[in-house]
């Protein structure tokens, strides 16, 4: 223990998770769990307990992807954010940057039901620009962050480290295309909103991208099969996570080709 406020638990990812939630349970504390995502596994049963059992912990999971770098695949979540996002009672938001990180945060802390687990990247990452009506949006889970003057031709949907790369793509190809970007946090918290605002968000009849460097099956139910993703369907590798970032897709330059392909 270091001055009354961490608990150094070594290698020891059940046992802390578990011993929060008995924390949680006991009163009088609001603590918080945190490792990096990979080892999630470790602690898996504890989180889902958690879930099971309406107990309203904190998880913070850090180095959430091939952003990771050198450490390789053993370090580098790919299936991760699918099992926590598929686990009922469970919230999971992957913020793109701090506001985004703040409204997680203060959507964990009012949690008094469920627990909440936060992902975020070990690279730093861009501010985004919003209005007042955008930041009030992001606690909806999803949101329009940039969209077209005229009815977009195409809805890109995108989290965390990923989604600044995207708004660098769309940006580079000018206003002329008319492209919606769509930061969705927390699709835990987007699904739940109306029917009315999801519409709003996703448009209808409009064809979609979805951009996460996670396992890409999840995004289907937004994309639709008329969509694509670009995200992971294998292990990564040991290498710079910005080399890594472009062998995988999730660069600026493939992007543009990317969404270039799909007007």
């Amino acid at each position: 223990m270091s001055n009354g406020n961490y608990l150094y638990y070594g290698v020891r990812e059940f046992a802390m998770t578990a011993i929060v939630n008995g924390m949680v349970l006991h009163g009088g504390v609001k603590p918080y769990a945190g490792t990096f995502l990979t080892f999630l596994d470790y602690a898996r049963n504890a989180v889902r307990l958690a879930a099971l059992m309406e107990i309203p912990s904190i998880f913070i999971y850090s180095h959430d992807s091939i952003g990771v770098g050198e450490d390789g695949p053993t370090h580098q979540p790919i299936e991760h954010l699918t099992s926590l996002r598929s686990t009922p009672g469970l919230e999971t938001w992957r913020p793109c940057d701090t506001v985004e990180t703040a409204v997680s945060w203060k959507a964990a802390l009012l949690n008094k039901k469920n627990p909440t687990a936060v992902i975020l990247s070990r690279q730093s990452l861009k501010a985004q620009d919003r209005n007042q009506e955008q930041k009030s949006d992001i606690e909806k889970g999803g949101y329009i962050l940039h969209d077209s003057e005229k009815k977009p031709d195409l809805v890109i949907i995108s989290t965390g480290s990923e989604l600044g790369a995207v708004i660098d793509a769309v940006q580079s190809l000018g206003p002329e295309k008319n492209i919606r970007v769509v930061s969705m946090p927390c699709t835990e918290r987007f699904d739940q909103q109306t029917k009315a605002y999801k519409e709003k968000v996703l448009g209808k009849g409009i064809r979609r991208l979805a951009v996460e460097a996670s396992y890409d099956d999840w995004w289907i139910k937004y994309v639709g099969l008329e969509g694509q993703v670009v995200g992971m369907s294998e292990f990564g590798e040991s290498a710079p996570g910005s080399d890594l970032q472009k062998h995988y897709g999730f660069d600026k330059e493939n992007l543009i080709k990317v969404i270039d392909s799909l007007l």
